[in-house]
């Protein structure tokens, strides 16, 4: 089973509820794909960690061969080439890597090289497997990571996803079972959940809520929970001890046993729902 936290914005608590929902778990896996900022481990502080390079292919042309036809050009529909100067020059920042302009080209001009684009840190927390990818300075893409990073998933496992709803967040939830929707009960916080829910709807995934820091009732939140038939699997309450916990990179789910038992009972509900 492949469980997706995700939230509209950061902040929202979306690290706090995965890293916690893997701990109360146990013989999990947890995978970070907020490549980005990645900041599981932070919690989790895995040992034995060993580290992969991830690498994407990037297109390369002879010009002994190519002849000028364009026929790669006018198929990448990502604009990553353009025809300059007599000869095809590729954008690295937008190409996917699908391959599809060696496939097109007539005289076999093209070929690939690696390029690479980030790493993944593999560990140990305890019973649980951590898998972090990080993104390299500068790139413009995170979905490669994204990609070898889920590779990993087996068993039960927990996926820390970006936040927002861009297409590094459709790369994380398109295999996954469940998608838990960490939200804000605040103006904000409310707007963003919106955006990723339509999302995970569009991909047509089942998903439940987590309401964090929460003080009072957001009545807009719940009149949307309610009209969408949103199960609320849990409210975490607004507590500067929680919040303490949280800054100084501790479990809540080991450190205070309601919490615990909060956890262990949305992976109970998940497993009703599925």
């Amino acid at each position: 089973m492949k469980i997706a936290c995700l939230s509209g914005k950061g902040g929202a608590g979306k690290t706090l509820a995965a890293v916690n929902l893997a701990t109360a778990a146990g013989n999990a896996v947890y995978i970070d794909c907020d490549v980005e900022e990645p900041n599981g481990h932070l919690f989790l502080k895995p040992d034995r960690t060993e580290e992969v390079t991830v690498s994407a292919l990037l297109p390369e042309f002879d010009p002994g061969r190519c002849t000028g036809c364009k026929k790669c050009v006018e198929f990448c529909r990502f604009h990553a080439l353009m025809y300059i100067r007599e000869k095809p020059m590729v954008f690295s920042e937008v190409c996917h890597s699908c391959g599809g302009c060696s496939l097109v080209c007539p005289e076999n001009a093209v070929t690939e090289r690696e390029k690479p684009v980030g790493r993944l840190q593999i560990g140990m927390a305890g019973d649980v497997k951590t898998v972090t990818g990080i993104l390299n300075p500068g790139e413009a893409s995170g979905i490669p990571v994204i990609r070898e990073a889920l590779k990993q998933a087996e068993g039960l496992t927990i996926i820390d996803g970006p936040p927002g709803s861009a297409c590094s967040v459709m790369e994380s939830v398109m295999d996954a079972d469940f998608c838990i929707l960490v939200a804000e009960p605040t103006a904000f916080g409310f707007h963003n959940f919106q955006m990723v829910y339509e999302l995970v709807t569009l991909l047509g995934r089942k998903c439940g809520v987590i309401i964090n820091k929460e003080e009072t009732s957001y009545e807009p939140l719940e009149d949307f929970c309610r009209e969408h038939d949103l199960k609320i699997l849990c409210r975490i309450p607004y507590s500067p001890r929680i919040g303490a916990m949280a800054a100084a990179g501790e479990l809540v789910s080991r450190k205070d046993p309601e919490l615990g038992r909060l956890f262990a009972d949305v992976l109970k509900q998940i497993g009703g729902v599925l």
